[in-house]
């Protein structure tokens, strides 16, 4: 069987040994740069834009795939599943009108709030009026009424940086309405809404379109320093727990984001006619009643999917096959029940001024740790460091405490001008989180 991914990144590295473990699979890659681990997995590497339409084309005719996996949101939200399809190659991606669920944030805002499904914040969307800004046209008015509790979203792919909070990123109303109308500016709109209170957790879910079957839920940590301070990144790592629960999160947490993408799932198909096939990833924040949405994500997370396929115990081709079948609620889709910490290595400066072509070394690395490589250049004397994260350690153990140690120790290992995240799966970092969650929910 043939299969081609698109992407060249750590997610992709890991989604193509989960692809390869199945031992009856030929990978084709296809991406901007050559990935060492890809490279290695893969029977042919193309190098081109994940945007470059003729040249993915002419790759697909050559090797005339089974089926597709698309890693990145760029080339998903271009509409190269519908691209392939061309070719009668489908993709475990979706088509570009289902995919706007992650490239436009008010589209799934409006989605949500149309079809009456559980989750959405009070919001309202900005357009731009024939180029005009909207300092008079009601921005400035909800941004006083949501009382300095506020998140303005750029309605367009921003690489997960597109967010801006209060409090966090926003120091008051001003900052807020300057960066609304650098977004109207750049995308034509933009989204404000309420600010939840709580802790975020993310739940990929793989979907044919009517069937939803979760993966272990995991939580993230997108700002760059320890103590989440810091700009926001791509993701600095992640963790999930061996009960395929996190320590602050009620089975009725999980219950509710399920059924919010079930019914998200369904609405789709009946606002597009259009069936969401691939994975979907949302992105939710346990409050203090209930689970609330903040977005979706078209494709697997990056750190997050490396904490999942790992320990998937089913043969992800024929979760792959499913998906495309509609018949995922027909396969039996297990996890193992082993906790995870994933740690992202990356050059100094990084995400503002990121340092690049420093070499770096991996020595003594023989524990237990996963590599994925992300954004690394092999040269014939090593590898050196690109502009973004550069290799993720995954800890796969009974327990976070241990998990967490190993994935530390990989970190530790590698040397040249580089950090992490000490305290990413850290015990003292979740008893933090708990202890919010049960101080906010009583």
């Amino acid at each position: 069987m043939k299969v081609l991914l698109i992407g060249n990144g750590a997610r992709e590295h890991c989604i193509a040994e989960a692809l390869t473990k199945s031992g009856r699979v030929e990978l084709f890659a296809y991406g901007k740069a050559k990935n060492p681990g890809i490279f290695q997995l893969a029977r042919e590497y193309q190098l081109g834009a994940v945007n470059d339409f003729k040249a993915i084309l002419e790759f697909a005719k050559k090797v005339k795939p089974d089926f597709a996996l698309i890693g990145p949101d760029d080339p998903i939200a271009d509409g190269v599943a519908d691209l392939l399809l061309e070719l009668d190659v489908r993709s475990v991606a979706p088509l570009k009108t289902v995919a706007r669920l992650e490239s436009s944030k008010s589209f799934t805002r409006d989605l949500v709030e149309k079809y009456k499904i559980q989750g959405n914040p009070l919001y309202k969307i900005f357009y731009d009026t024939h180029g005009a800004c909207h300092e008079l046209n009601g921005v400035r008015e909800f941004l006083r009424e949501l009382k300095e509790n506020f998140v303005v979203k750029a309605d367009g792919l921003m690489g997960g940086k597109g967010v801006r909070v209060s409090g966090d990123h926003l120091a008051n109303e001003e900052e807020g309405e300057a960066y609304a109308n650098e977004c109207i500016r750049k995308f034509g709109r933009v989204v404000i809404e309420e600010k939840f209170i709580g802790q975020e957790f993310s739940l990929m879910s793989f979907v044919d379109g009517k069937h939803v079957v979760d993966m272990p839920p995991v939580q993230d940590h997108k700002r760059a320093f320890a103590g989440d301070k810091g700009p926001n990144t791509g993701g600095m790592g992640s963790y999930s727990d061996a009960n395929h629960s996190l320590p602050f999160l009620k089975q009725s947490d999980l219950d509710e984001a399920h059924e919010i993408t079930e019914r998200v799932a369904e609405a789709l198909f009946k606002e597009t006619g259009a069936m969401f096939r691939g994975i979907m990833y949302g992105g939710f924040i346990a409050v203090k009643k209930g689970v609330r949405l903040i977005e979706y994500n078209a494709r697997f997370g990056d750190p997050e999917v490396m904490n999942v396929l790992p320990i998937l115990k089913t043969d992800f081709v024929d979760v792959c096959e499913a998906i495309l079948a509609g018949t995922l609620n027909k396969l039996k889709v297990e996890f193992e029940k082993k906790a995870t910490v994933c740690k992202y290595v990356v050059p100094e400066g990084y995400p503002d001024n990121p340092r690049s072509g420093d070499k770096i070394e991996i020595s003594g690395r023989r524990s237990s740790a996963k590599m994925y490589y992300s954004s690394v250049d092999q040269r014939a004397d090593g590898l050196y460091l690109s502009s973004s994260r550069a290799v993720a350690f995954v800890g796969i153990e009974n327990t976070l405490h241990e998990a967490e140690k190993v994935a530390e120790a990989a970190c530790a290992s590698v040397k040249g001008p580089i950090f992490h995240r000490e305290d990413v799966g850290t015990s003292e970092l979740i008893k933090k989180r708990v202890e919010m969650m049960r101080e906010l929910r009583g």
